[in-house]
């Protein structure tokens, strides 16, 4: 199965959860934001399984000053 993540096609296995894709980006949760087809996705939905063609753009949060 295949999902676009940022613009890209990556393929996933079915039914990976958006946790468990961030798990293997590398990603910690409570450091990014996620939309899911064009809809903000809420942590408490990051279990949603993922389906052929989804659409993701994961953006992460860099402190600075």
């Amino acid at each position: 199965m295949n999902v676009i993540v940022n613009g890209k096609d990556r393929p996933t296995t079915d039914g990976q959860s958006v946790r468990a894709l961030l798990d293997e980006l590398k990603l910690t949760p409570d450091r990014v934001a996620i939309e899911l087809n064009r809809r903000l996705l809420r942590t408490e939905k990051y279990d949603t399984a993922l389906k052929e063609g989804d659409e993701l753009e994961i953006v992460t949060f860099v402190g600075g000053g």
